[in-house]
């Protein structure tokens, strides 16, 4: 297989991760990298041995010589340079959150599609070693008719000291956090037909949310509460675990803190070890998520050479974001809020 070449575009605080993890993928390798901060783009270019160096994105596609684009910036510049990769044909990979809002979104999904791109969304929790655990437990049928369940990421972790910039923004804890909360509710349990949220900010040196609790109605009858909090000081600190409870018409599953499956039906209950790697360039406790960022990172290069379209496409993602939309304007009104109206 020939080995697909990629450019990263930013290379900020978790971009680092990203380019450890294309180091590890098979059939990909990063040849070029931008920011417009020279000293970031020194300091990536010298860790990971990269020459091609641009402050300007308009300057990396003219050049080219990449076959696609992992844009690894801030919210504020997605549009334009997912826009970009669109006009030049490049296949693009997006961080989250996707857009800055749901019609921005929308119009870039369009945007690659008129082109004829993939583009991608580095969704990467529910590509964690645990939450795809949970998911192959119910795909195997070991409790049945999944109808409840619940999705928790509650913890007093300082996630401000590596990524200040998440405490001045209006919005905070559903849009950094909460979206990939969501995005596991809709993987598990299946897509979202109304949600009903609440939100609270607790730490007053912020300016958005740190507690939200966001009750969600699946489609296919189900029924899940999605709760995410920085606010949580609990004995043992679980950042970054999501915990994950399912209750089905012939069991339960149980994803509990230090990462045990516990499944319980008519045979009994089992609990099983499904701890991430710690890969060679991983440290505890990030290395859950660290992990999959390899992960999305070797589907997305695994599904191109397929030609077959990503799990979490820009198409897919729409659905998340409009979760995440949904759950602001009902927080806002006080109002259950129906999801598929957002998406027509």
């Amino acid at each position: 297989m020939t080995e697909l070449k990629g450019a990263l575009i930013g290379c900020g605080f978790f971009a680092i991760n990203q380019m450890h993890a294309w180091n590890d993928v098979s059939g990909a390798g990063i040849v070029a990298i931008c920011d417009r901060d020279p000293e970031r783009l020194k300091i990536v270019g010298d860790q990971f041995g990269i020459d091609r160096r641009y402050g300007d994105a308009e300057a990396l596609f003219a050049d080219g010589g990449f076959d696609f684009v992992d844009i690894a910036t801030t919210v504020q510049s997605h549009r334009t340079l997912v826009e970009m990769a669109a006009r030049n044909k490049v296949p693009a990979i997006c961080q989250k959150p996707f857009a800055k809002t749901l019609s921005d979104a929308k119009a870039m999904v369009e945007a690659c599609r008129n082109a004829g791109i993939p583009l991608m969304v580095h969704e990467n929790f529910r590509w964690q070693t645990p939450i795809q655990a949970v998911r192959k437990a119910l795909e195997t049928d070991t409790i049945g008719t999944p109808f409840w369940g619940r999705f928790s990421f509650r913890s007093a972790y300082d996630v401000f000291s590596g990524q200040p910039y998440l405490a001045e923004g209006e919005r905070f804890i559903i849009e950094d956090l909460g979206i990939h909360t969501l995005d596991i509710a809709r993987y598990i349990l299946g897509d979202v037909r109304s949600l009903t949220a609440r939100t609270k900010r607790v730490n007053p040196r912020i300016k958005g949310e740190d507690v939200a609790t966001i009750l969600l109605d699946h489609e296919n009858g189900a029924t899940s509460v999605v709760d995410v909090s920085y606010a949580t000081r609990l004995s043992r600190e679980p950042f970054p675990e999501t915990l994950i409870e399912l209750d089905g018409s012939e069991g339960t599953i149980r994803l509990t803190q230090g990462y045990g499956l516990e499944i319980t039906n008519a045979k009994g209950t089992t609990t099983t070890d499904v701890s991430p790697k710690l890969l060679s360039w991983a440290s505890r406790p990030w290395h859950n998520i660290q992990e999959s960022v390899y992960a999305i990172q070797q589907h997305w290069v695994d599904q191109l050479e397929r030609g077959a379209e990503h799990s979490t496409s820009g198409s897919d993602n729409l659905k998340t974001f409009a979760l995440v939309e949904a759950a602001y304007d009902s927080a806002a009104r006080g109002q259950t809020i129906d999801v598929g109206a957002m998406l027509r």
